[in-house]
């Protein structure tokens, strides 16, 4: 060995705890957190999630209470999802002034008019067939689909609606969102758009989480999950038509289409750790085999890494009470 090895010793920014902080190039607030919240109409006490341990759909009239808790620890933005009891062919319980989508985002920003309150601007919660738009003949009709986008998203703006996150996967859905929006006179409210969104077998737990019965599949919207350079291409054409935000989803399998877009876009990036990567880590905790705290705050900095600025994750409360030294 030489008399002058290791010139270079890492080890030395590792040999203590205020060493380690001093020099962490990644991390995690309660700024970057998104919680996911299931709103249920017509019920009374909240209905725990079997797939999703510590989830549950909370009733229509619990969700001011839920968002003062959620302010409380520090979090900043939630995203409503709404499970209907009022679906049809359309959804068009979504563009209803006094419907679920609506009536959730009044309670919302009521109760804490500060909290970026976020609505999923979707159908498959409102169709009974759980489907993201209107079938013709089995398929989903793209264009009629973005009609109804566009009644969706003004309601919700309307209703106070701090960012529109459509989730379907339409082409041109961007394009027609915004140009609704504009014509209604909400030039200011950003959308976020699920840009990389693959047909994935991680959604499982949030079809039941949603009561999401879905007829068929939805192979001929969502990304293929083999298809890399797609994702790419999606995530860009949206950028083009006007999104503020751009998302990939789901987040853990997807780093690498993260990581790439990072480097072809400005915009601020989200990635979705959906209700499969949610369940296996519960799980496994769950029956000892990992450390959840742990193994979650390494999941999100692995989301910071590849290029997200915002984490919507169903540990988002969990994650704030960490932070907060609750936990």
């Amino acid at each position: 060995m030489s008399a002058i090895f290791p010139v270079t010793r890492m080890r030395r920014l590792r040999r203590s705890v205020a060493l380690r902080d001093l020099v962490r190039e990644t991390t995690v607030s309660t700024n970057d957190l998104i919680q996911p919240i299931f709103v249920e109409e017509e019920i009374d006490s909240p209905i725990p999630i079997p797939t999703m341990p510590g989830i549950s759909r909370i009733p229509e009239q619990h969700l001011a209470a839920e968002i003062e808790a959620l302010a409380r620890l520090g979090l900043k933005s939630v995203m409503l999802f709404g499970i209907s009891h009022h679906k049809d062919h359309c959804g068009s319980d979504t563009w209803n002034p006094d419907g679920l989508v609506a009536r959730m985002l009044r309670t919302a920003k009521h109760a804490v008019p500060d909290m970026v309150v976020i609505p999923d601007i979707c159908f498959c919660e409102y169709t009974d067939h759980g489907h993201c738009g209107v079938l013709d003949q089995g398929h989903v009709a793209n264009d009629a689909t973005l009609a109804n986008l566009v009644k969706q998203a003004v309601v919700a703006a309307e209703s106070g609606a701090d960012i529109l996150a459509p989730s379907g996967m339409m082409d041109g859905q961007v394009q027609a969102i915004r140009a609704g929006l504009d014509k209604a006179g909400f030039l200011e409210i950003p959308i976020m758009a699920y840009a990389s969104k693959f047909e994935s077998a991680l959604y499982g737990p949030f079809r039941v989480a949603s009561e999401c019965t879905l007829q068929g599949n939805r192979k001929t919207y969502q990304l293929d999950p083999m298809n890399g350079r797609a994702a790419l291409r999606e995530a860009l054409l949206d950028e083009a038509e006007g999104a503020d935000f751009l998302m990939v989803k789901p987040g853990t399998l997807y780093l690498d289409v993260l990581h790439q877009l990072r480097q072809r876009t400005l915009l601020p990036l989200a990635a979705y750790q959906v209700g499969g990567e949610y369940a296996m880590i519960k799980f496994a905790a769950l029956s000892g085999a990992l450390d959840e705290r742990s193994t979650v705050l390494e999941t999100l900095g692995a989301f910071k890494r590849a290029g997200a600025d915002l984490i919507v994750s169903y540990f988002a409360r969990d994650v704030a009470r960490c932070l907060d030294g609750r936990a």
